[in-house]
């Protein structure tokens, strides 16, 4: 009752009656606005300009505005406003940098008043003071904005913004004399109208342009500004710097914001282009809008409150030619589809799970959240029960908590900070990595790295103290380790080739494969004698079958002391005398008769007679014993596949990197762009800035390799006359001077820069460091005192 007394006394004793409702225009809308009885609306584009009553039911036309025989550039509008002291007068911007002022009250069919030609561009806003019915503001395209008085014909004064254009300019309804502009930099500047010399005020709102702004009808020091980064943000104004109060995403670049009568914390948005919708948004919970309008099919141009005390109806003007007033109640409201229930994955380990509080209310013995125990995240606010829209939407949160030291990430950190991922041989990098992984006690992981080194480095780099195959107690053979295989799978001519038969007649069959690289032992059906001893834990894990190699890897059995015996390649004996003849046969010989021998080495030492130096008389190398690295392509993948999807994405990433083309040819870039991004997010929560930004670096995705680039901005003024550069180049284009010249050797600077935030002279780092070890004056003769640190 209380409101309704305000709107029935606002509106002269009658409150506001209609529906909702709309008309076909004869042309695209630019620009509306409404009268002060609420009872007109003024419609500009460029090819309209017209005034229609509002009834209960429909729009009425009362008049155009666009009269005479030949079209003229003064009535092509990009916006209007009416004043809301004298209902007569009315202003327009065109679009040939004319502003023009219109009197209603004038008898003749021509209502054009006064014509301001000092704009050499367009215009995009015009503002009337709200108690000063002479006062008129303009900004334009030029980047100058100029006060009118009305009672004159040529402007009182002019405010340079130093930027590009002015996008927006509104007087604040509380302060008299200042009003704020916003600009196509990202700037909003507020100016007083007695100084027009400089601002009084500028901030950097948005990442982009800044498309509209609004002061609140209630709160003086409230600023809403909306931008082309999809924005709506809420300035505190009386404070000495400009604080950000709130922040509202939209989806699209927001072109008008208008707030709410009546309501504290609504305003209205609506967008220039992509999204035809209005919303109007409760600033304390942003990521919602409490209500949409619909209605348009084309993009909305400009929305009004129909009256400053009745928060009941919206008008709306769009590019599909058409002229709506929407009814609040008739508004769709978004938080009655939203999902009242959500659960998160925490970074220390928490889960946070919200649902709706009759289900939560219903579970007996349940504790409220007291909040996080560490440092708050996110918070929880109490909802206002004579809110509108307050209850839609409204959950209960619940957080459960891990044991203390439980979700522990530090390995994720260690692993992160200690990997190397560039900068070394490919296995210097595998053994690195899998160092650092085992001292973490990431035994899987550290296994995986030493099968990469071994899948894709020669054998010739795998040293004998990483890879050593223990055969029994009594000898030790270092041999290179290939990858398990069965020679039932390969060619039957090179089994042929390289079977012996056994003089003792066994059924067992034992391949002996010789090359000029590596020898190959294989036991077939993989028996152990009762001898043997052979460890438990393989470096290929548990094999299953009867014809896989098993080589352990055990340092601690290893015998230096005792000679290894290495199969002559020769195919014939040499023919002049051998001094230093290896004792190999007669010691084979000894080990085959002892019991304390396996079976494969027994057999291995039985192949030839004592008394014959060659063991095997070959005539060429029968086969490389390594297979290709793309012949592991394949299960590479499927193993970076498994790690990504058991969550460890800094495996994947890494190998990724660390192999280069050898696999990322193998994974689509998609996936791999998922992965990278997944990583680069993980790092960045852990504040690990370096780290991610060395991943960034060496990815060869596209999408993720700008990710450091795109996101920091440096502007730059000339230090001779404070004008903003321009991206083309260091030359000023208004003074047309080098802005990166050194103070000290009077060159121009192209490398390191570094300048005095006091003075704004620089010069080349190692000058300056230079320089003031002897003096701390400025360089440049401005007396200013400088330092570095």
């Amino acid at each position: 009752m209380e409101k309704m007394s305000r709107v029935t006394t606002a509106l002269g004793g009658s409150a506001l009656t209609g529906r909702t409702m709309h008309c076909h225009l004869d042309a695209p809308a630019n620009a509306i606005s409404v009268c002060r009885d609420a009872a007109q609306v003024v419609v500009a584009g460029r090819s309209i300009f017209k005034i229609y009553a509002i009834e209960e039911e429909q729009f009425v036309e009362k008049l155009n505005l666009r009269v005479g025989r030949k079209p003229s550039l003064n009535l092509s509008c990009a916006d209007v406003v009416w004043h809301q002291m004298d209902e007569n007068l009315l202003a327009t911007a065109a679009t040939n940098g004319v502003v023009v002022t219109w009197n209603l009250g004038r008898p003749s069919r021509n209502k054009q008043d006064q014509l301001f030609t000092e704009h050499k561009r367009t215009v995009n806003k015009v503002c009337f003071h709200p108690t000063e019915a002479h006062v008129l503001l303009s900004g334009s395209q030029d980047g100058f904005m100029k006060c009118f008085d009305l009672r004159r014909k040529d402007s009182v004064s002019t405010f340079s913004g130093q930027s590009e254009s002015v996008r927006d300019v509104q007087f604040s309804i509380r302060d008299y004399f200042t009003f704020a502009s916003t600009f196509e930099n990202g700037n909003v500047q507020l100016w007083d109208i007695r100084r027009p010399d400089r601002c009084e005020r500028m901030f950097t709102a948005h990442n982009g342009p800044v498309f509209c702004c609004d002061w609140h009808p209630e709160d003086r020091g409230w600023l809403a500004t909306g931008g082309r980064d999809k924005m709506v943000k809420v300035w505190d104004m009386t404070t000495p710097r400009a604080k950000e109060m709130h922040c509202v995403q939209t989806i699209a670049s927001v072109a008008r914001v208008k707030w709410r009568p009546e309501c504290r914390h609504h305003l209205a948005t609506c967008s220039m282009m992509v999204d035809h919708n209005i919303y109007v948004w409760d600033v304390r919970r942003p990521f919602v809008p409490a209500a949409m309008f619909e209605e348009h099919r084309d993009v909305t141009t400009g929305i009004a409150w129909r009256h400053p005390h009745d928060p009941c109806f919206l008008l709306s003007g769009s590019k599909d030619s058409t002229l709506c007033q929407h009814l609040f109640r008739d508004a769709s409201q978004p938080v009655e589809r939203a999902n009242p229930e959500g659960l998160c994955y925490g970074l220390f380990g928490d889960v946070a799970f919200a649902a709706k509080d009759s289900l939560v209310a219903a579970e007996s013995g349940r504790k409220p959240y007291a909040g996080d125990r560490r440092h708050p995240i996110f918070f929880k606010r109490k909802l206002d029960p004579a809110e509108p829209f307050s209850g839609l939407a409204s959950s209960a949160l619940s957080v459960f908590e891990t044991e203390p030291g439980g979700g522990s990430m530090s390995w994720f950190v260690d692993t992160a900070e200690r990997y190397a991922l560039a900068g070394r041989p490919l296995a210097e990098l595998c053994d690195h990595n899998a160092k650092v992984a085992r001292e973490l006690g990431r035994n899987q992981v550290a296994q995986t790295w030493t099968m990469l080194r071994i899948i894709y480095c020669s054998p010739g780099l795998v040293s004998s103290a990483s890879l050593n195959h223990s055969v029994g107690k009594g000898s030790s053979c270092g041999l290179p380790l290939i990858n398990s295989f069965n020679l039932k799978d390969m060619t039957p001519g090179l089994g042929s080739e390289t079977r012996l038969d056994r003089s003792k007649g066994d059924t067992r069959s034992d391949t002996v494969l010789l090359d000029s690289s590596a020898t190959l032992i294989t036991n077939e059906d993989n028996e152990e004698t009762e001898g043997s001893d052979v460890p438990a834990d393989y470096l290929l894990g548990d094999v299953e079958g009867e014809e896989d190699e098993l080589y352990p890897l055990d340092p601690e059995h290893v015998h230096p002391e005792e000679p290894e015996y290495v199969l002559p390649q020769e195919a014939f004996p040499l023919r002049h005398e051998i001094l230093d003849t290896p004792s190999g046969p007669e010691h084979l010989q000894d080990k085959a008769d002892s019991p304390h021998v396996s079976g494969s080495e027994a057999d291995a030492a039985s192949l030839a007679p004592v008394d014959s130096f060659s063991l095997l008389s070959i005539s060429h190398a029968l086969y490389d014993s390594r297979l290709p690295s793309d012949f592991f392509s394949v299960l590479v993948c499927d193993m970076l596949r498994f790690y990504a999807e058991q969550g460890d994405v800094q495996m994947a990433v890494s190998v990724l990197i660390v192999l280069g083309e050898r696999v990322r040819k193998d994974i689509d870039e998609q996936t791999q762009e998922h992965w990278y991004t997944s990583y680069i997010d993980l790092l960045q929560r852990f504040c690990l800035w370096n780290v991610s930004n060395e991943v960034v670096k060496l990815s060869t995705s596209r999408a993720v390799s700008c990710l450091n680039q795109a996101s920091t901005t440096l502007h730059v003024n000339c230090s001779h006359c404070k004008r903003p550069m321009s991206s083309r180049g260091w030359v000023c284009d208004r003074c047309h001077r080098c802005a990166s010249m050194c103070a000290v050797c009077h060159h121009v600077v192209k490398g390191l820069f570094v300048w005095c935030q006091g003075c704004s002279h620089g010069g080349h780092l190692q000058h300056i460091m230079k320089w003031l070890e002897g003096s701390s004056h400025c360089p440049a003769g401005c007396g200013h005192l400088c330092e570095y640190s």
